[in-house]
Formats: structure tokens, C-alpha cells, sequence
């Protein structure tokens, strides 16, 4: 740009740019009390946020949960189990999150800022294994209950009854409690066969494959199906899951038990995509996209199951069971029932990530302080404010006026840096501090080129103008040489390194390209407004 007036335009819409993002703004915050209460808050926050080190956060340590799943390899599981969870954690909106492998059997993971501990831990252990299946029309279990009654009188099979909480609570139409009092009479009128537990307490829904079980006799029924002479006894071909919503049928909650088909018509690996989504009359929900041959599949399946209910389960849990109204393509939902449009989001979060390889648990979950906090802050800021003022001092003692020019260009630099950071959600972490101070060096580095070639161009009799002018131009291939190697230090850093080191990247690649600006551009229109005043005949102290 030759134009002075240009660039003096430009400059000031980057001040006004960058001190439009630092500026701190309010915030609403969203908070629930013990009770379940939710109040709001509102807090004035900067936009530059603080890494792990520097303000606490979440600290999960996870483990393959065997018990639940025989793993042969455990590292290659780890492995595979370590990118889903830093997909998640990436998908979750936290800034340089530490997630890595320790050792040969469990994963860190680091969430600077997040206090939600449950919702945390929920994100990262949710399997997110999806399967897509019909439900029972053959009244398979209803078959087997006399067998079943008589396997736990015969074995003396008894499960404790204890309190559990499922799902939200819903609630049921008029049809629904028609059926459900039918089922309990027709229970009540079976004889001795309804003395057992799954005829007295297992009652047929409002779809084939559903029943309704007692909220207070869930554990009793979720119990009895854990024994094993009882799973030897289900149905073959058939899937016994528990749905994920409660449903109030009077002044009582029941949990439905679907039985569905075995086989999946689909499951989760075909999709490409998952989005949430509010709509005003089901709620929140889920929309979904498979691939190319997924959505054909999909398709094919269902127009062979039109009319009958299709159980969505996410983790062995039914979500919901719609009735198949015609072929459904590439696209399809997941209604959440009674959750809210958080649950929706965490829900796609898991679903674009993709499901776990084993599942995971949780062997020590934290909430952390700031391991080092406002000292640490307190020493950086003083770091950098130490190797700020030596700059100056030493560039205006041996350039004196041009040095001068230089640290109004670093003053401007500092203010692009952070706002390059702030723009990008980068955090700063300890090691960024370090990043920002060292690339306080960085930035007069290009001015000290530019300053020893117009000295050179001064000495062989060249006016202000010509010396300016020949001395950005001919240190130009230093200077980019120079940062160009500097910033591909830094892209390795970042690719390769974890997230202290990824923090001391983000900020000297911001430092680096803020220096560009400010150190050529900047100081020059400097020059250029000087030799506007003075002419180019003035004597230029350098």
C-alpha cells in the first residue's frame, strides 16, 4: 500500500478490532443449586482465558472397565479409546484440554475451567454405541415368564430392592393407564402363577415389545435379569433393554422393558453426522445422517418394517420406539423425551466422535484448583513486563529516534497478540506466558534487520527516503526466513506436542505473526509519517 493515509486506516482498524475483542464483557451464567434449581448470574469476564495451571478445572484419570467387557489387547484398545475421548473433548468446546496416555492402562484427561464434574464424566465414559432395532411382535417374553417364575422359585433367586433413579419422568396418556390397569387385573386373576416376580411385576405397555415395570421394583426385576439361569432362560433372538424415560402412571413412575428383534437394521457406524435440535412441540432431539450405503440400508430396511415400532438404542438403553410410518432415507432423529437441549448437544457430541472401542470408568475424578494460580500469573505478567521495559531500553539508547518508532510498533504488537489469542479462544497456559515473552524478543528482532540495512544504505550517502525504502526492502528475505522457520518449530510443537506445549505453540504463533505485522508494516508507515513532517533531506537518527 503507498498510500499513507491507506495504511494509517488499517492500522487503526486493527486497534479498534483488537481492543473490541480484549474489551471484557458481561456474561450470563447458568447454575443449579442442590435442590435442582436453576438461577442465573451475570460476571464481567476477559476473553483471554486461563489454562489448566493457571485457573483449575477438571482432572479425570479413566481405566478400562473389565467387568464389563474381556478386553485381549489393552493397549491397542487404550489406543483406539484415547481418540474417541480427545474427539469428545474437542467436540465438548474446551481449549487446550490435556488428554493422554499414562502409562499402559489409563488416560488423563485435563478440562481447564469445566466445573461440571458429572457432565464431564458422562461425555467421556458414554459408550455411544447406537443400534437401530425392531421390536418384539411375537410375545416372546410373555411366553417364558411361567419358566422364569419357576427358575427363581426353583433356584431361591432374590434381589434386594434398593432405591435407583432412571431417565426423566414422563407422562402417560389416558390409553396407556387403560392398558396398563387391564394387564394388572388380568395379573391379578392368573392364579398362583401371578405370586411370581415377573408376572406380578412385569405388565404388558402400549406397543408390542413394551412392559412396565415399578420404579420401586426395578431393581428387583433388573436384578433377577442379571442372574445367569434367568438370561439362559430369555428368549432366543431377543434383546431384553431397559427404555430411558419414566413414565407416571397415576402418582407412580414406571420404566418401561422393551424386547426387541437381536438383529440391528443398523447401527451407528454408517453415520456421518449429528446435530441437536429444539423443536416446540417434541422437544429437544437429535438429527442424524448416515453415509451413502448407510442411508441406503436404512432405507431398504425399514420400508420392510413400515407399521412396526423401531427401538432407537444408545448404549443399551432404548431412547425411544417410533412406529415406521414409511422408508426412512439417510436422515432420521432421536427425540430426547423429557431432557433439554444440553442433552441433545452432549448426545451429537458422542455420536459425531464416534462410540468407544471398550467402555471406560472413572478412577479418580477431580475438581482441581489452580496448581499454580495468581503467583504464577503475578510472575509472568512481571516476566514480561521486565523484558518490555529492557527492550525499550536497549532499542532506544542504540537507535535512538528509529527505536523509538519501534517500541510504539511493540506496544501495538502486544495488543495484536492477545487479541489474536482472544479471537481464537487460545488459553494461556504457563509455558504460553513463556511463549508471549519470548516472542517479545522475536518482534524487535525484524526491526533490528531493518535498522542495520537503512544504517548501511545512510553510510553510502542514500537520503532518508531512498535508505528507509532500501532497508525494509533488502531485509525483507531475512526477516521471513527468520519467522518462517520459527513458525514451523512451532506447527510441529503444536501437532505433536500435549497441551502445556501446544500452549507455548498457539502463543508464538501468534506472537510471530502479530511481529510480521507490526515490526514491517507498522514501523514503516511510522517512517513514512516522519518523512511526511520532515522531509526526506532531514537527518535520521538511527
Amino acid at each position: 500500500m503507498n498510500s499513507l493515509k491507506t495504511r494509517l486506516l488499517v492500522i487503526a482498524a486493527a486497534v479498534l478490532a483488537s481492543a473490541f475483542v480484549l474489551f471484557p464483557r458481561s456474561v450470563v451464567v447458568k447454575k443449579a443449586d442442590a435442590s435442582g434449581v436453576y438461577t442465573t448470574d451475570t460476571i464481567r469476564r476477559i476473553p483471554i482465558k486461563y489454562g489448566l495451571d493457571l485457573q483449575g478445572g477438571m482432572h479425570l484419570t479413566l481405566q478400562i472397565d473389565e467387568s464389563k467387557s474381556k478386553v485381549v489387547d489393552v493397549d491397542d484398545a487404550l489406543d483406539r479409546a484415547l481418540t474417541v475421548v480427545r474427539n469428545r473433548i474437542d467436540e465438548f468446546g474446551v481449549a487446550e484440554p490435556v488428554v493422554q496416555k499414562v502409562g499402559t492402562d489409563r488416560i488423563i484427561v485435563e478440562l481447564p475451567g469445566i466445573d461440571d464434574q458429572q457432565r464431564a464424566e458422562e461425555v467421556v465414559q458414554k459408550a455411544a454405541f447406537l443400534r437401530f432395532q425392531i421390536t418384539d411382535e411375537s410375545q416372546a417374553l410373555e411366553k417364558v415368564i411361567p419358566r422364569l417364575d419357576g427358575i427363581v422359585k426353583e433356584k431361591g433367586l432374590s434381589v434386594a430392592a434398593a432405591p435407583s433413579v432412571l431417565g426423566d419422568t414422563g407422562k402417560a396418556g389416558g390409553a396407556l393407564a387403560d392398558i396398563f390397569q387391564q394387564a394388572e387385573k388380568a395379573a391379578d386373576t392368573a392364579g398362583t402363577a401371578a405370586d411370581g416376580p415377573f408376572r406380578r411385576l412385569v405388565s404388558p405397555g402400549q406397543m408390542p415389545g413394551q412392559y412396565l415395570v415399578a420404579m420401586k421394583d426395578f431393581a428387583t426385576i433388573d436384578g433377577l435379569l442379571a442372574k445367569p439361569e434367568i438370561a439362559a432362560a430369555l428368549p432366543p433372538g431377543k434383546d431384553v433393554r431397559w427404555g430411558k424415560d419414566s413414565l407416571m402412571l397415576g402418582t407412580e413412575a414406571y420404566l418401561p422393558l422393551y424386547v426387541l428383534d437381536s438383529r440391528a437394521i443398523i447401527d451407528g457406524t454408517f453415520l456421518t453426522g449429528a446435530t441437536p435440535n429444539q423443536d416446540p412441540l417434541e422437544g429437544a432431539k437429535v438429527d442424524f445422517v448416515f453415509n451413502n450405503e448407510g442411508g441406503q440400508r436404512f432405507r431398504k430396511e425399514t420400508a420392510r418394517h413400515i407399521n412396526d415400532n423401531m427401538a432407537i438404542v444408545l448404549d443399551d438403553r432404548v431412547m425411544s420406539a417410533p412406529v415406521i410410518q414409511s422408508a426412512i432415507g439417510a436422515r432420521g432423529q432421536i427425540t430426547m423425551g423429557g431432557n433439554d437441549l444440553q442433552a441433545a448437544q452432549d448426545l451429537a457430541l458422542v455420536l459425531r466422535a464416534g462410540a468407544l472401542p471398550v467402555p471406560l470408568k472413572v478412577v479418580d475424578g477431580r475438581q482441581i484448583g489452580a496448581s499454580l494460580g495468581q503467583d504464577s500469573i503475578d510472575a509472568g505478567v512481571l516476566a514480561g513486563s521486565v523484558a518490555v521495559v529492557a527492550v525499550i531500553v536497549i532499542m532506544i539508547l542504540y537507535y535512538r529516534f528509529s527505536g523509538l518508532l519501534s517500541v510504539y510498533s511493540l506496544i501495538l504488537y502486544v495488543i495484536f497478540t492477545l487479541a489474536i489469542l482472544a479471537s481464537f479462544d487460545a488459553v494461556l497456559t504457563l509455558p504460553g506466558l513463556a511463549g508471549f515473552v519470548l516472542s517479545i524478543g522475536i518482534a524487535v528482532d525484524a526491526n533490528v534487520l531493518i535498522f542495520e540495512r537503512i544504517r548501511e544504505e545512510l553510510n553510502a550517502g542514500r537520503t532518508a527516503r531512498l535508505a528507509i525504502q532500501e532497508g525494509f526492502k533488502h531485509a525483507m528475505s531475512a526477516i521471513v526466513d527468520s519467522n518462517v522457520s520459527t513458525a514451523l518449530t512451532a506447527v510441529v510443537l503444536y501437532q505433536y506436542g500435549s497441551g502445556p506445549v501446544k500452549g507455548f505453540a498457539v502463543t508464538l504463533l501468534a506472537g510471530i505473526v502479530a511481529s510480521m505485522f507490526s515490526s514491517i508494516f507498522v514501523t514503516k508507515t511510522f517512517f513514512l509519517v516522519w518523512l511526511n513532517r520532515k522531509g526526506e533531506h532531514q537527518t535520521l537518527s538511527i
